[in-house]
């Protein structure tokens, strides 16, 4: 057994019983165990880190298939919304990122790899893009978490269930937080569309002309989200519904073609 099969199912051991944790707690009159969970999240995290560390790196290369950045966004996205969890209340959240994660890196060793060599000290610009890129990938998927939270929260405060919110934060904070989280995603998501057209030779190439409509169609997607919010008072479904349809347009534009070429054409 290698070490990244021995993180792989470290992470995934931790992040399951962090997952357990909140859910066998979530309706408890004291809410779910903050240290513990913070102990088993911190172990998974770790864990996760040295898997794609030891997946995606080497010293020259860097191997940049659609698994390696699937298993990098799911890191990123839990290491976020954990760094959010030590702040405010993410119960809703934690389960799902945190299952997702452990899922995705239990079942990685049994998908077949492919191989994207990005050689770093040469294409930097290509680098500084793709993490840009990245990063604002996992905040609009984070800002479309919220979207489903606020909804939730929404849905049981009309219906009154308040033991269905009592350890989950207050609608206006999150919705807050979901405008602001939106906000800052697309301006990343506009960043790393300057970049591309600055840096990159082929961004309207043949080969990346669907991904750069796509994103950029996402991109116009957020921003009248962002509009109609602060201008016409949008929230709720709406919200939501539009939050998913420029969620599924990004992550089509990042991972449609690559999942064509690197599986169903390899």
């Amino acid at each position: 057994m290698n070490l990244i099969t021995i993180y792989s199912i470290i992470a995934f051991i931790a992040y399951l019983a962090a997952t357990l944790s909140i859910l066998a707690r979530l309706f408890h009159p004291n809410g779910p165990d903050h240290r513990l969970n913070i102990m088993l999240g911190s172990i998974a995290l770790i864990a996760h880190t040295l898997f794609v560390t030891n997946l995606m790196f080497s010293d020259t290369d860097i191997n940049y298939n659609l698994l390696n950045v699937i298993s990098l966004v799911s890191l990123l996205i839990s290491l976020l919304i954990s760094a959010i969890a030590l702040k405010y209340k993410a119960n809703l959240l934690l389960p799902v990122v945190y299952g997702f994660s452990g899922l995705w890196l239990i079942a990685t060793p049994f998908i077949p790899p492919t191989v994207h060599i990005i050689p770093s000290p040469e294409k930097f610009t290509l680098v500084a893009h793709i993490v840009i890129s990245l990063i604002a990938y996992c905040i609009l998927i984070i800002a479309t978490l919220y979207a489903f939270q606020v909804n939730y929260i929404n849905h049981k405060l009309k219906s009154k269930n308040l033991a269905a919110v009592s350890h989950l934060p207050p609608l206006m904070q999150v919705q807050h937080q979901l405008f602001l989280i939106l906000a800052i995603g697309t301006l990343t998501l506009f960043l790393s569309q300057i970049t591309g057209f600055i840096f990159l030779d082929n961004h309207f190439s043949k080969e990346n002309a669907h991904k750069t409509l796509l994103s950029i169609s996402a991109l116009i997607v957020y921003c009248i989200i962002l509009w109609g919010h602060y201008k016409k008072g949008w929230r709720g479904n709406k919200v939501l519904t539009l939050t998913l349809f420029a969620s599924f347009l990004l992550t089509l534009a990042y991972f449609g073609s690559r999942f064509v070429k690197e599986f169903l054409l390899s």
